[in-house]
């Protein structure tokens, strides 16, 4: 999942918000804090099976939230006490938890 990350950041819909810069260099910090989860339950429930890895990774991680622009998964909000949310609402939550 990490080249799924490094090619949904390569993307240039995310031009007028943050230079590819800024995403290669936010990316080369990621890949040096991510750890690896080993996936030990498995899940069969996203309407595009492409995209379970993700909820197996939340799963197994144990996660509190996925953030993600992705309908596939937003639809299944909330999965297992793991809030499936938008960029969006994730910033909302965050600023609005900091004041």
């Amino acid at each position: 999942t990490l080249n799924e990350l490094a090619e949904v950041l390569s993307r240039p819909k995310f031009d007028p918000y943050i230079s590819l810069n800024d995403r290669q260099e936010f990316f080369r910090v990621f890949g040096r804090v991510a750890e690896r989860v080993p996936i030990v339950r498995r899940v069969h429930v996203c309407r595009d099976p492409k995209d379970d890895k993700f909820l197996e990774l939340a799963i197994n991680g144990q996660a509190s939230h996925i953030v993600t622009g992705d309908q596939d998964l937003l639809v299944l909000h909330p999965f297992h006490n793991i809030q499936i949310i938008t960029p969006a609402n994730y910033l909302e939550n965050t600023r609005g938890s900091s004041k």
